[in-house]
């Protein structure tokens, strides 16, 4: 289409890492892939093995009974979901060096999940606009205590 109509458009390829066997396999998918996007929503859903939308019923229960310390839909599960992130992050740039990862989601406003992943070394996040000062800041937080 460019040489037909004469024109470029530079533009990159990436790709969004939501399910186990993504991250899993990373170091293939940053063959094409120019930047990861982690969406840790979906990550977390599929990890677990929970569902958005049956997790009310029964997280009270789980938070009570200390099965889990917070609910993973909040706060980036950083034993389970972090370590498949920090795995992919580091196939993917095995691979392809310059690559850029961030997350998308809520997550990427939660200041114990924006540290995590400035600790495992990604380029940025990416949330709701009410959450953009508490993420900003817990960056910055980040940056002073490396």
């Amino acid at each position: 289409m460019f040489e037909e109509e004469g024109v470029t458009i530079d533009f990159e390829i990436g790709t969004m890492i939501e399910i186990p066997r993504a991250a899993l396999t990373a170091d293939r998918i940053a063959t094409e892939a120019e930047y990861f996007s982690f969406g840790t929503n979906d990550l977390t859903q599929m990890t677990f093995g929970y569902s958005r939308d049956d997790i009310a019923s029964f997280l009270p229960v789980y938070l009570e009974k200390k099965i889990l310390k917070v609910d993973p839909f909040q706060v980036l599960d950083q034993k389970g979901v972090g370590q498949l992130i920090k795995m992919a992050v580091e196939k993917g740039r095995a691979v392809r060096p310059n690559l850029r990862c961030g997350i998308c989601g809520e997550h990427g406003g939660e200041p114990s999940s924006v540290k995590f992943c400035a600790k495992i070394g990604m380029n940025y996040a990416s949330c709701s606009p009410f959450r953009v000062p508490i993420a900003r800041l817990a960056a910055a937080q980040a940056a002073v205590e490396e």
